[in-house]
């Protein structure tokens, strides 16, 4: 039975991770997301695209993909006495955390093509360790005000995360910080474009508004 109700959290977790907050809301306002400004069903997409109010609600529901799987792991399978579970069982919200992820950015309902991770993985580590992700949303927060681009402020809490949890956690949760490390190198690959954009001096600002065409994709976020 345990081992049953680990297998469902699992599928429950890849499963939420996936629903496509962005893509559904986009055709709640009308519009395929995908069809418009960079293609992404993302939270800067749909910021651009939609409004901040949309782009508020990408980034909540988004968030909260990552962060429910990753506290129900943390609550009924990692917690000291929970189920008779103890600190050893870390791979299990390590695994639902990963999954919620792997969701968004290779969501099922979208042949496979979701977003690039962010706002999950964020809502994840809020579970998982509280109080780097606080600071890593500090320096989302520094960067952006600095650069004006989303793309930017996400590498750089990426990279942000695994240093502070190296500081500010304890011994039995290194395996979450090996996470936010396997995390970093992951939103850097789903940024790949960005990084060549910003490279190249193309990256858009996220103050930058309208739909665009689908020619944009290719050169934007």
């Amino acid at each position: 039975m345990t081992n049953t109700k680990i297998g469902l959290l699992f599928i429950a977790s890849y499963l939420l991770g996936g629903i496509p907050t962005g893509y559904i809301i986009g055709r709640l306002k009308g519009i395929d997301i995908r069809q418009h400004g960079s293609g992404n069903p993302g939270t800067a997409n749909v910021y651009r695209t939609l409004g901040k109010l949309p782009g508020i609600l990408t980034f909540a529901a988004d968030f909260l993909k990552g962060f429910i799987p990753a506290i129900l792991a943390m609550h009924f399978f990692y917690a000291e006495g929970a189920a008779g579970f103890s600190k050893g069982h870390w791979w299990i919200p390590v695994t639902a955390g990963a999954l919620a992820i792997a969701g968004h950015i290779w969501t099922v309902f979208l042949g496979f093509h979701g977003g690039k991770g962010v706002a999950t993985a964020a809502g994840v580590f809020m579970a998982l360790l509280p109080v780097p992700t606080a600071g890593a949303f500090v320096v989302f927060a520094i960067a952006v005000g600095i650069t004006h681009h989303i793309s930017v402020g996400s590498m750089s809490a990426s990279v942000a995360l695994p240093i502070l949890c190296l500081f500010l956690t304890d011994a039995h949760q290194r395996p979450f910080t090996l996470l936010a490390l396997a995390v970093c190198v992951l939103i850097f690959y789903t940024h790949i474009a960005n990084i060549r954009r910003i490279l190249k001096g193309a990256e858009l600002s996220f103050k930058h508004r309208g739909s665009g065409s689908q020619g944009e994709k290719k050169n934007e976020n």
